[in-house]
């Protein structure tokens, strides 16, 4: 019986049944269990930072799972502290951080806590954007405006209003004193990585401070470097009031956190939230070896390389690339994204088709100029064998 049978057999069809079955990864090559092997501009849906077996990531993990693996919420231990210090100084504003273990788990912090503030001040409801991802948790998925994923789950416990993402006037009209929180993406990830319009979420952050609701920035998959930035939200010089992170913050590691700023990192008292496994040695070991060995520069400059060589391709199929640094969209002109993703994986090449016309990039953050040259170069035939 192939792996792929028996995975069928074994696990609930959330997924379905995905076509390739990883063996092993180094750097941004991966090779499947049949020997074939792939440059990866998925990493792990922008979870992979430094790519797979980073001699700084396995050494830490190694080190740390060698040390002690677990401690509970029951015991402090160092690597924790030093990884919510250091995602601190990189945010440079006073905050306070809460470990969990994904991003989902990030978001559920972010509204228990916006919740206190709410309750606090008689407020009722939040607001979200249309096509917004949160996560799949039942107060996550509340603040989702995808109604193909969450319908069937509802009633949620409060209700949300859901505005067009980068419609100011829309935010400023749902908004008012009864709001709780606004929960924004910097950059909309599953609805197709779709930027802001220019000073967006200013405004939002505007409409905030005039009504006192709090501004949750979701960067689960936007922070860390993917960018370009350490955090999106720092690129429109704004500083939300809780912010979210996950993905690529343990570089394959599972960890998120849940950040909050100011008055807005108080919010919580003793016993209002926990997670056994929150803040994890191991976890923090990793997300501090990612963040010592990540270069900004670099990642910058291979983006623009990626978008320039990419916009540059004269194909029918092609509409735009649209995105910021090593997370792009390539929009295509035809809902044929699905095809786009096989012809690449025939072709080598690791691409997510994340909506019918637009195809997801987000490799690994240390992803080459060789590499990129590569995908560029066999794009166009890629595009081709899609619609043939």
């Amino acid at each position: 019986m192939s792996l792929h049978d028996r995975f069928e057999q074994a696990f609930m069809p959330v997924y379905g049944v995905p076509p390739i079955a990883l063996a092993r990864g180094e750097g941004t090559r991966v090779w499947d269990v049949d020997g074939r092997q792939y440059l990866d501009f998925i990493g792990g849906i922008a979870v992979s930072s430094l790519g797979h077996a980073h001699p700084a990531l396995v050494e830490a993990v190694s080190k740390q799972v060698a040390t002690i693996a677990h401690t509970s919420n029951l015991f402090l231990h160092e690597p924790e502290v030093l990884l919510a210090e250091r995602l601190i100084g990189l945010l440079r504003a006073p905050a306070r951080v809460f470990f969990s273990n994904s991003g989902t788990e990030a978001n559920e912090a972010a509204y228990k806590l916006a919740m206190k503030h709410g309750r606090r001040e008689g407020r009722t409801y939040f607001v979200a954007a249309e096509n917004g991802f949160h996560g799949r948790t039942i107060g996550a998925l509340s603040l989702t405006g995808k109604q193909s994923i969450r319908d069937q789950f509802g009633p949620f416990p409060v209700p949300v209003r859901f505005v067009p993402y980068g419609d100011a006037t829309a935010l400023k009209e749902a908004v008012d004193g009864d709001c709780i929180a606004v929960f924004l993406e910097p950059t909309q990830g599953e609805a197709g990585v779709v930027p802001p319009p220019d000073g967006y979420l200013a405004a939002a952050r505007e409409i905030c401070d005039a009504t006192g609701a709090l501004l949750v920035a979701d960067e689960i998959q936007s922070a860390i470097g993917r960018t370009g930035h350490w955090f999106a939200h720092q690129a429109d010089g704004v500083t939300p009031d809780i912010l979210t992170l996950a993905k690529g913050l343990g570089g394959g590691l599972p960890i998120g956190a849940c950040v909050g700023f100011g008055d807005a990192g108080d919010l919580f008292d003793k016993g209002d939230h926990g997670s056994t496994f929150g803040g994890n040695p191991v976890s923090c070991a990793a997300a501090l070896a990612v963040l010592d060995n990540l270069d900004l520069d670099h990642v910058k400059s291979a983006g623009s390389r990626l978008r320039a060589g990419l916009s540059a391709v004269d194909h029918p199929l092609l509409k735009d690339v649209r995105g910021r640094g090593l997370w792009l969209a390539v929009v295509l002109n035809e809902p044929v994204s699905g095809r786009v993703q096989e012809a690449a994986a025939r072709a080598g090449f690791l691409v997510n088709a994340l909506q019918p016309d637009a195809v997801r990039l987000a490799p690994p953050l240390v992803v080459t100029e060789e590499e990129i040259g590569a995908l560029v170069a066999a794009f166009p035939a890629i595009l081709t064998e899609a619609v043939s």
